[in-house]
């Protein structure tokens, strides 16, 4: 059997309900320049497999989930990542974080070739990107002023995502396949 290579074309991802995405939306549209690209997700395994292997691996994961009940998380606090050259990315933070972390771990031990979100000097950390922004300066006013006017946001996570997207300009990524947490 001749085995594939992980794909940014896939990813595993926690996707916020519907009805949640507008204040999120409304950052992401001024902020991200990925806002066309992504939905509003928190990270689970990216990049990922292939998207024909999508059904065998819903099948595995489909045995982690159901263990796992539905779980709240609140989007309260902004954070973000440094990546040299005076860029950075900004998040919200899901607090809290621990069910998040376990998910992601066990989804891991299912595909351990996925661990590129644990290859950063922190580990994984769990977080819903908002925008970027270029330069010290830029980033903490940027931190401040969204700090200064989000209201925060609580939502149940019932599921996972397993996305893809196609190859330019059809590269929007879409959802191939859900599974529920709990039984």
């Amino acid at each position: 059997m001749v085995r594939s290579e992980n794909t940014y074309a896939t990813a595993v991802v926690l996707i916020p309900p519907l009805e949640a995405w507008a204040p999120i939306q409304e950052l992401r549209s001024r902020h991200d320049r990925h806002y066309h690209r992504w939905m509003p997700h928190v990270t689970l395994l990216y990049p990922f497999r292939p998207r024909e292997e999508f059904a065998a691996r819903a099948e595995q994961f489909a045995a982690v989930c159901a263990d796992r009940a539905p779980f709240t998380i609140t989007l309260s606090r902004f954070d973000f990542f440094f990546h040299g050259r005076e860029s950075y990315t900004l998040w919200l933070a899901p607090e809290p974080k621990n069910a998040i972390v376990q998910l992601q771990a066990a989804l891991q031990r299912v595909v351990p070739e996925c661990s590129d979100v644990w290859r950063y000097p922190g580990g994984f950390t769990p977080h819903l990107s908002v925008g970027q922004a270029r330069g010290h300066t830029a980033k903490v006013n940027m931190l401040a002023a969204l700090q200064r006017s989000w209201q925060p946001l609580s939502v149940q996570m019932t599921e996972i995502s397993l996305i893809w997207r196609g190859e330019p300009p059809d590269d929007v990524f879409r959802v191939g396949l859900t599974i529920p947490l709990g039984r």
